[in-house]
């Protein structure tokens, strides 16, 4: 299987402000979705963790995935998201993967 770059992160609003953030990571979703190389970006939430925002994303290639960064409005909805954020983002993780259906 070619080795395809997956990124798992948490991102922890202020409290209250978990569905805004939620709201913004699913624009940066639909902004994404048409950048090269990405096979998914999935935002969820733990429902034992009223402030968590989780992002899961699956790119061809790292480089893919830093690139996205550069799409048109992606910058200006990291800039919306920072004031709501409850502390700087941790790095995500970086994570291999060994195999698994429609990747």
């Amino acid at each position: 299987m070619e080795n395809k770059y997956l990124l798992h992160g948490k991102l922890t609003a202020k409290p209250g402000q978990q569905k805004e953030l939620a709201d913004i990571l699913i624009q940066a979703s639909q902004l994404v979705s048409t950048a090269k190389g990405c096979t998914l970006y999935a935002v969820s939430h733990d429902q034992e963790d009223e402030n968590a925002v989780y992002v899961t994303e699956i790119w061809d290639s790292k480089d893919d995935h830093d690139n996205s960064l550069k799409v048109e409005g992606v910058r200006e909805l990291i800039m919306k998201a920072m004031p709501i954020l409850d502390g700087a983002p941790t790095k995500g993780q970086e994570l291999e993967i060994l195999g698994g259906v429609g990747i």
